[in-house]
């Protein structure tokens, strides 16, 4: 199915609609034939960035472009319902299994069901979701947290991630999204993001210690595990750490190397937490990242602004500043994704013997 290409418009400061539609193109160049979306030309792909750049594709418009990318994740799951963690050209190039790698195409369906009401297609996806997280959910804890990868040779990896854990509840709170449009019943995974969304928002201390990472900061509200006061909260008192003013937002606290990705997932936070306006500044910063070409530098170092990995731009951070911009504005269908009650929220389950109760937060 061939659709009308929709522009989505463009934000002051940040980037205008036809410079949009240009990153748009920039990323379905650099998409292979194969629907196979690499971080930038030449290198490899993991398919939770290749779900954000299909997400980005969508509100841009290029809906044959997003079911491409889709069809090729699919083509690519092992039968338990996993994918490995990265390819190159289509062959494996790291076999690790990543949980929250494994979780996104969750999301990225329910973003595109959301945008584009193409029911039809989704249908036809859906074994590949359901699998998907089937695969996830059988190696979360009785405590809720979700262990974060097997290695290569099958091993489990002792220990959850805040931010995979994070997003693993978003991405079960959109299967359970899809999972009501289609009629399909999944009673399990409404209990598991209730275990899982629990231990995010009250537990801190049962994942590894990461705190220096933006991601771990910003990450429990994007998700929706924290919402209201508590997701305002966190992202106050974690703000002068992790943001450089008037640069955007460190990749990591312990050094002024900000990264445009993580700058336009805050903002993302920002706008789910209530403040867009303030998101909408945030967001301005990246456009020190951005190329001619529509491209995005991945990192920039300051104060001397030397870009950092090399001159590498990324798919992914053009994708994350794509769907900031559409958050903000309120583009498409799937604008208000990450809005914690634009869809299926989980009742807050704690796990036996919790003194935490729902109405507390660290």
């Amino acid at each position: 199915m061939t659709t009308a290409r929709v522009r989505l418009g463009g934000l002051p400061g940040v980037a205008s609609a036809d410079e949009l539609d240009r990153t748009g193109a920039y990323l379905e160049d650099l998409q292979h034939a194969s629907g196979e979306i690499p971080w930038n030309p030449g290198g490899h792909s993991d398919p939770w960035n290749h779900v954000e750049v299909a997400m980005a594709l969508t509100v841009l418009g290029r809906e044959d472009a997003a079911r491409a990318a889709y069809d090729w994740l699919i083509a690519q799951q092992l039968g338990d319902g996993s994918w490995f963690n990265y390819y190159r050209d289509g062959a494996v190039e790291d076999a690790r299994l990543d949980t929250n790698v494994c979780a996104y195409l969750a999301t990225g369906l329910c973003h595109y069901l959301r945008a584009t009401d193409d029911v039809d297609y989704v249908a036809a996806a859906w074994p590949a979701l359901d699998a998907a997280l089937a695969f996830v959910l059988a190696h979360q804890d009785p405590d809720g947290t979700v262990h974060w990868s097997r290695d290569p040779a099958g091993r489990l990896e002792s220990y959850a991630l805040l931010t995979g854990s994070s997003s693993i509840y978003l991405s079960v709170r959109c299967g359970l999204e899809v999972a009501r449009r289609l009629g399909h019943a999944r009673g399990d995974w409404s209990e598991a993001a209730g275990r899982l969304g629990h231990a995010v928002a009250h537990h801190p201390g049962a994942f590894a210690p990461k705190n220096e990472f933006a991601m771990d900061w910003y990450y429990p509200v994007l998700s929706g595990a924290l919402v209201g006061d508590a997701a305002l909260e966190r992202l106050d008192l974690g703000w002068e750490r992790h943001v450089l003013a008037g640069r955007g937002v460190r990749c990591v606290s312990t050094s002024d190397w900000v990264t445009a990705a993580e700058t336009a997932e805050c903002a993302l936070a920002l706008d789910a937490a209530g403040r867009p306006e303030r998101a909408a500044e945030l967001l301005a910063t990246t456009r020190r990242h951005r190329r001619a070409d529509g491209a995005y530098l991945t990192g920039l170092v300051y104060p001397t602004e030397a870009t950092f990995p090399g001159d590498e731009v990324s798919s992914y951070t053009a994708a994350a500043v794509v769907l900031a911009v559409d958050a903000v504005t309120g583009g498409s269908g799937a604008a208000d994704l990450f809005h914690p009650e634009a869809i299926v929220r989980p009742a807050d389950l704690p796990e036996p013997g919790c003194r935490r109760s729902a109405s507390q937060h660290p």
